[in-house]
């Protein structure tokens, strides 16, 4: 693809990173066949093909246009035309780029500009988050039904855990997340008691929170480094010692493992930024390290997996859950179009609800298509999203495993 970016712009990190992942698409569309919204919706635009031309005039015109906006908002991140495409045209990227160019300049409903404020102040910070969580759960009776199933539901929180007596030889830290922390604090305890009973010690930091994919993905690029530095500022001490730095959470891990690209341009963070992503695995990977020999901790057998889109295609993750759950005993049942995304995609399904309620239904008919007694994932959002609609319980598969 030919590209004619301003010089002062394509002078830039974000212009000349831009410009070179353009210039890799030929045009030929075949991720068009894999995008969930274009197979909604039908029209280029709102694939990938056409949101690039999209990202292109943009850049090269410095015009941010109501097209524009729309389009880039439809669009799940979910990358699932960066498996297919057979140029490796690295889309996920040139979307971040794209989305922090039109945010500043897009023209927003009031209703929109508020939504979006709300989400970075408040569901980044478990605090908060708890609190709204806790009032939206009881008021959601006089909330519009759609509305209402998207309240999530509020974990117990994580029982005080023991120091233990001995010192192990092998020691983790585990990361709690910010919504996970909130609605989901289950599927860190049940990795607690499996990584003990396999003598690994356990360490998870108090002030470790958001890992800024939030902030990202609405385009707010500033919000989601200073995000990322604070985080960093906190797990820094922790990584040389630990062997790992796990997550429990696909979509927090896929941009964590990216930190060392994110933060390469500030001197003083890029080093921890890199040491982080090294060290960051999701936990099907560090417990395939383990030489399993897990069991079923529940009293069902068949089990429909659901991969969410940050570990199948963002982190390229495929097989190691599915070994991990047939190694414990369950069998899994088919599900078709498992590379579609089920239309949580982190805000989206609060920002695009219509199109987030179809992708959902779709996903739930093929993933109970094959008889399962429980749904498992991967993710707290496709956990969240598809639990009030589903017709049998959605889990994270770590909770399958004893």
């Amino acid at each position: 693809m030919q590209t004619e970016l301003p010089a002062g712009f394509a002078a830039t990190p974000s212009g000349a990173r831009a410009e070179s992942i353009l210039r890799s698409c030929v045009h030929c569309g075949f991720c068009n066949a894999t995008c969930p919204t274009y197979q909604l919706l039908g029209d280029e635009l709102d694939g990938p093909r056409g949101r690039i031309y999209l990202i292109k005039d943009m850049l090269e015109t410095a015009e941010v246009t109501p097209v524009v906006v729309q389009h880039l908002d439809r669009c799940l991140t979910c990358r699932a035309c960066e498996t297919t495409c057979p140029s490796g045209v690295a889309y996920g990227e040139l979307l971040e780029i794209g989305r922090a160019y039109m945010e500043p300049e897009a023209e927003r409903g009031l209703v929109d500009r508020w939504q979006r404020r709300w989400l970075k102040a408040v569901v980044p910070k478990p605090g908060r988050f708890r609190r709204w969580v806790r009032l939206g759960r009881l008021f959601r009776w006089l909330l519009p039904r759609r509305l209402a199933s998207q309240v999530p539901a509020l974990g117990r929180r994580s029982a005080r855990r023991s120091k233990g007596r001995k010192r192990l030889a092998r020691r983790v830290v585990l990361l709690e997340g910010c919504v996970q922390r909130v609605s989901t604090p289950g599927v860190n305890d049940a990795l607690r008691t499996l990584l003990g009973r396999r003598d690994v010690a356990v360490v998870s930091v108090a002030e470790e929170a958001c890992c800024g994919s939030l902030a990202l993905h609405l385009g707010d690029a500033e919000a989601a480094e200073a995000t990322m530095r604070r985080n960093l500022d906190a797990l820094a001490p922790h990584l040389e010692t630990a062997g790992a730095v796990i997550s429990t959470a696909s979509g927090c891990g896929v941009t964590l493992k990216d930190y060392g690209r994110l933060l390469a341009a500030d001197p003083f963070y890029a080093p921890f930024a890199r040491l982080l992503s090294d060290k960051l695995m999701d936990v099907s990977e560090y417990l395939a390290t383990l030489q399993p020999n897990f069991k079923r901790a529940r009293d069902v057998r068949r089990v429909a997996w659901h991969a969410p889109c940050t570990l199948q295609h963002g982190q390229k993750l495929n097989g190691l859950v599915e070994s991990l759950l047939i190694g414990a005993g369950y069998e899994l049942v088919p599900v078709q179009d498992a590379h579609l995304c089920c239309g949580s995609a982190g805000t989206y399904s609060l920002l695009q609800p219509d199109l987030a309620q179809e992708l959902k239904h779709n996903k739930l008919a093929a993933l109970t298509g094959g008889g399962p007694e429980v749904i498992a994932t991967a993710n707290v959002g496709c956990q969240t999203h598809m639990s009030p609609d589903a017709p049998v319980p959605v889990v994270h598969w770590v909770e399958l495993l004893r």
